[in-house]
């Protein structure tokens, strides 16, 4: 059960009582502005369905009703933008990737100086700084996926050597996707990254950091018979529960949603390896013409609270994006974080792809 969460600890603390952009800036103005405007709508790109079940308990707690409207991620950005010079827009809280935040002008963004003092709050996710106009609400992982019943936390493939022995060892135990989701991707870019000698440090792109990928692309053809390629990341994910695999690559809070909902087993585990793999998360802002602006402040102060983090960890699997947060429930230990990298950037990242794809999947 989705324990009920006492809204007025995050409403007793205080704020700077000062005016900004024409709205009430003390805490309890804001509060009390929020319940008068009584409604706040929040465009958020997935889990459409289960966030409007479980922000039910913000109005439970509140009164002020949350819309959730379909939309894909680029639609809802578009959207923001194209309402810029509108006095008053449809988005009251906007969520958006790390791999977006170059999208989003902070100038059209309210800041969010008002809210109540909470230092474990996440401003900076995987080196991207949301400043004070947005904060990390969702945090995410790629790693590897295993069944621990057919391997030991000892013999976990930790860097490229370990998985080429591992194939060598275990033909067609491991599949992992190079489309239909990131987490096959990460680790076929992690492998290359390790293997080209800078080349994944900046997201340009030349002729001589596409020559550093050669070995990692003749590694992928040397050992092509011994593992096998997925179609997605929810396939790789069910053939593992099925016991067809013993590795796949997966993002830590799919595969949590999926142990959670009981489409794949419960008993199987996650890891990052030593050599790390791409990680990130979700930022959250208001637009400066956003129709309820206390109620977003109020919806923003209760999302990235200590209290729903910690829901958010053991009911979506997510990375809490509050260091006051309980994150006993996630698939990996807090120690393992370090090896989380970030992800490789354009116009190099899916040049590199379309290699892959050309010169190993398309030779297989």
């Amino acid at each position: 059960m989705i324990k009920k969460l006492l809204i007025a600890s995050v409403l007793a603390l205080c704020a700077t009582p000062l005016l900004a952009d024409g709205h009430a800036t003390a805490w309890t103005d804001i509060e009390a502005q929020a319940k008068e405007e009584g409604e706040v709508t929040w465009f958020v790109w997935y889990f459409e369905d289960r966030f409007r079940e479980f922000t039910q308990q913000f109005t439970d707690e509140t009164g002020i009703k949350v819309t959730i409207p379909d939309g894909d991620h680029a639609s809802n950005i578009d959207k923001f933008l194209a309402e810029a010079n509108r006095d008053a827009g449809d988005i009251d809280v906007l969520a958006f990737g790390v791999d977006r935040a170059g999208s989003i002008p902070t100038d059209m963004l309210m800041t969010l100086d008002n809210l109540p003092e909470d230092a474990g709050r996440v401003t900076e996710i995987v080196g991207v700084d949301g400043g004070n106009t947005a904060l990390g609400y969702w945090g995410n992982q790629t790693g590897i996926a295993y069944d621990p019943a057919k391997i030991s936390q000892a013999d976990l493939p930790q860097s490229v050597e370990d998985f080429a022995a591992f194939w060598a060892a275990n033909p067609g135990k491991m599949g992992f996707n190079y489309e239909n989701g990131g987490s096959g991707p990460s680790f076929l870019h992690n492998i290359l990254r390790v293997m080209s000698d800078g080349a994944y440090d900046d997201g340009a792109l030349n002729d001589d950091k596409i020559a550093k990928t050669d070995d990692g692309i003749a590694f992928f053809n040397e050992y092509a018979a011994d593992y096998e390629i997925t179609a997605s990341n929810a396939d790789s994910l069910t053939r593992l529960s099925d016991g067809e695999f013993t590795l796949v690559p997966a993002w830590e809070d799919h595969m949590a949603g999926l142990q959670n909902s009981g489409e794949i087993r419960s008993d199987l585990a996650f890891y990052i390896p030593e050599m790390g793999m791409f990680g990130g998360g979700n930022f959250i802002a208001i637009p400066k013409n956003a129709p309820h602006p206390a109620a977003a402040q109020l919806f923003i102060a209760w999302l990235t609270s200590p209290e729903v983090q910690t829901q958010f960890n053991a009911i979506f699997g997510s990375m809490p994006m509050n260091a006051g947060s309980d994150d006993s429930a996630a698939l990996v230990p807090n120690s393992m974080r370090d090896r989380q990298m970030p992800w490789a950037q354009n116009p190099f990242r899916d040049a590199v792809l379309d290699r892959f794809i050309e010169d190993v999947i398309l030779e297989r």
